[in-house]
């Protein structure tokens, strides 16, 4: 490490411990005024999601369209091509948006709670695997990304250094070779996400790429994003277009107003139809889409 990386590292520590005994700070002074060691040292894991934070810009808002491909298991069929525009505030609120002839996707997480709307209908599902790969984009806050990755398994408290595709890199929530477990890839220069390995007991490990970054305006975002489900690619992103600080309207992350306009209420059957059947081809849309998005 650095003696400039070394200063920072130590004036983060300073503002997190602040409030500790002089014997810390004068350990960490001595610290920063060593020489740095001939032996690699990894930084520790929360230090290295604040680097990542600080480093993805300072941008407040960014508007994504792009292109969600959708990947068929069989050859004999044509992948299937959605259009889709994301709107970010930045550090916790998120909007997807999936509009086509056939399908209809609303997707927001807003200060910790998420809702899904599927043609018009909330789905039981508020998330699914597939779309946590906006988190490490969105979570401009160190303690709210280290929060959300300790929820979804990974250790931010381990740290070690790999090589991806030739690069050194830093690794969070695994000793390096180690990919049995949840873990976060960081282009060890520039704190970038590399990869993002999803592992769980119940669920398929799914490994998330962040390819060809692009900066705007002093923000940095992927312009292609792949997804690998068991060794098999079965969705990519291409970004079409980035626009950095665009202005939202505050109802499209109100998710209570979402709620209202989308309720969770069965339509009256039509005469002569059971309620139960009506209930039954509301859920059988939903689930017909989720077979698609998965």
């Amino acid at each position: 490490m650095g003696p400039r990386l070394q200063m920072k590292y130590f004036r983060f520590l300073l503002h997190q411990h602040l409030k500790k005994s002089w014997v810390i700070f004068f350990g960490l002074s001595l610290l920063a005024c060593c020489p740095a060691p001939a032996r690699a040292y990894v930084l520790p894991g929360p230090y290295i999601l604040e680097l990542m934070t600080q480093n993805l810009g300072k941008g407040k808002r960014l508007l994504v369209t792009q292109k969600l491909v959708l990947l068929n298991d069989t050859p004999d069929k044509n992948p299937l091509e959605l259009s889709e525009t994301l709107k970010y505030i930045f550090p916790n609120t998120f909007r997807s948006d999936i509009l086509s002839e056939n399908i209809q996707r609303i997707h927001v997480l807003s200060r910790g709670r998420a809702l899904t709307v599927i043609d018009g209908k909330t789905s039981d599902e508020a998330e699914n695997p597939y779309d946590h790969y906006k988190d490490l984009l969105l979570f401009r806050s160190r303690k709210m990304l280290q929060e959300r990755l300790s929820h979804l398994g990974v250790d931010p408290k381990v740290s070690s250094l790999g090589r991806f595709q030739g690069k050194p890199a830093y690794v969070l929530g695994a000793q390096y070779p180690d990919e049995t477990v949840p873990q976060v890839w960081l282009d060890k220069n520039t704190f970038r996400p590399l990869r993002w390995i999803i592992t769980s007991q119940t669920q398929q490990r799914l490994e998330v790429r962040y390819l060809q970054w692009n900066k705007l305006k002093n923000t940095w975002y992927p312009t292609r994003i792949e997804f690998i489900a068991d060794g098999n690619l079965v969705r990519k992103i291409h970004v079409e277009s980035i626009k950095v600080n665009p202005s939202f309207e505050k109802n499209l992350f109100d998710i209570e107003h979402l709620k209202s306009r989308y309720p969770r209420v069965e339509p009256t059957a039509p005469a002569g139809q059971d309620k139960k059947e009506s209930t039954n081809e509301i859920q059988k849309t939903i689930e017909d889409f989720k077979k698609i998005y998965k």
